[in-house]
Formats: C-alpha cells, sequence, structure tokens
C-alpha cells in the first residue's frame, strides 16, 4: 500500500525548497524515466506490475514500490499518470567551462523563469547536438517537475550547470565567441558563426541583462519577414533558440538554403 508519507515526499519536489532539502528530483512516464535510469542515480521507483515486468534488471539499490493505477494517480504531480514515477539524486558536478567552450557549442541562459521554456531549451540543445547548458542563478530550476518532463529525455545527454555567467564570461579567453541575442544585433543569416563558444539566450520579458549584454563578443538578431513589416515584438525565447541552433548547426555542415 503506498504511504502517506511517500506521496507527501513526492510532493514535496514540487518545490525548489523540497528538492534542495531531499536532493532528489522526480521525473514520470516510461519514456521519461527510461532515458533518465541509465545517467542518473535512481532511489526510488513507484510502479504498476505492467511497467515492473518490462523491466527486469533494475539496480538492487532501487526501493521499488509496485502500486496501482490509482495509487499512481494520487502520488503524480501530473494530471495523467503513465506506470512509473521514479525519484533520481540531483548530480553535484563541476566542469572546466573554459575548456568545453573552447571545444563546443554552449548555449546560456540569462535569465530564463518558465521551467517549460528551459526543459523545451534542454530538448532542442538535445536535437541539435548541445552537450552543455550554463545558467545563471536567476534562472529556473532545471530540476523542477514541469522542466523535467519538457526535455522529454534531453537530460539524459545535456548537462545544465548553474553558475556566475558574468564571472566566467569576464576569464575567457578573447577568442572564445560570446553570442548575444539582441533586437539591436546583426542579421543571423549573414552573420559568421562559430562552432565553439556561448550562445546568449535571455530572460522572456527583458532579454539578457545589461551586465551580460556588455559582456557579449557579438550579437545576433532573427530578422522578421519581410523586413519592417508590422509584426509581433519578440520570440519566445525556446523557439528563438531553436532558430538560432539550427543556424549555427547548417553553417557548420556548409549546407545552402
Amino acid at each position: 500500500m503506498l504511504s502517506k508519507a511517500t506521496v507527501k515526499l513526492i510532493r514535496s519536489l514540487d518545490s525548489r525548497k523540497g528538492r534542495r532539502a531531499e536532493g532528489l528530483f522526480v521525473a514520470e512516464g516510461p519514456k521519461l524515466v527510461g532515458e533518465l535510469l541509465g545517467r542518473f542515480v535512481c532511489t526510488r521507483l513507484l510502479a504498476t506490475d505492467r511497467w515492473l515486468q518490462a523491466h527486469s534488471h533494475l539496480s538492487p539499490d532501487i526501493q521499488i514500490d509496485t502500486v496501482t493505477d490509482d495509487e499512481l494517480q494520487r502520488a503524480s504531480l501530473q494530471s495523467s499518470p503513465q506506470q512509473v514515477i521514479a525519484l533520481f539524486r540531483i548530480p553535484q558536478e563541476s566542469v572546466d567551462v573554459q575548456s568545453i567552450a573552447a571545444q563546443q557549442l554552449c548555449i546560456a541562459l540569462d535569465g530564463v523563469q518558465d521551467p517549460g521554456n528551459l526543459g523545451t531549451i534542454v530538448r532542442l540543445a538535445d536535437w541539435f547536438g548541445v552537450e552543455h547548458i550554463f545558467c545563471s542563478s536567476g534562472t529556473a530550476d532545471i530540476w523542477n517537475p514541469k522542466a523535467v518532463q519538457a526535455t522529454m529525455g534531453g537530460l539524459a545527454r545535456v548537462s545544465v550547470h548553474y553558475v556566475d555567467l558574468a564571472d566566467i564570461f569576464r576569464r575567457l579567453p578573447a577568442d572564445i565567441p560570446i553570442y548575444g541575442t539582441s533586437l539591436q544585433g546583426d542579421s543571423l543569416w549573414s552573420a559568421s558563426l562559430s562552432t565553439h563558444g556561448f550562445i546568449v539566450m535571455g530572460n522572456e520579458g527583458n532579454g539578457v541583462s545589461e551586465e551580460i549584454n556588455a559582456l557579449c563578443r557579438s550579437r545576433l538578431l532573427i530578422p522578421n519577414y519581410p523586413a519592417g513589416r508590422a509584426t509581433t515584438e519578440s520570440l519566445n525565447v525556446a523557439m528563438a533558440t531553436g532558430i538560432v541552433l539550427a543556424e549555427f548547426r547548417r553553417k557548420m555542415s556548409g549546407a545552402v538554403c
């Protein structure tokens, strides 16, 4: 029988305070949990017989609770739970930012607030082969259940780090590009783009902050079409990230329009 304490634990992970206290995050659904089992340390699973029968080689270190669909519904943070809920340890990782940015294309997020946008950006990074995302302290928590679900498993291959972006950018050698996205930037279509460095995406309402914008070495604009036509004020940050990444990869591959 599913205990009240277990339900309370899972519910507590819906808040950043609860996740920090427990050192855990929650993921739900067969596809997402299946992807993350190979990447993160799983401490506990709540699963139906159907799911468990298809996963007979789980680590003996995982506490497994067999639950009914009704019990899963009671514990779930989702409106339509599917077969399994997993609790994973939040990783504590340190990386050499300068070394990574000197060799790979990275994303920097400056104050992205919406967990859904953050998760979608991780999913886009996964699609376009970006392995590292560096977030300001004011960016949403990637371990928020909404963000985790929105990654659609991208967290298995994309590492998300919380850092002091300004401090990192000030320390970077001059030959590592920092591309800021801005309505005052140069056209993305005609800009010369590198295979490494940072692409900076800003807050949904205010864009890249003044401090970070001042540290960017190039600024890029996604032009609307046709030029001069009255249009919406800006693009959703996740949508804009997808467009920018697609153009970087297109130029890297030598493709032509």
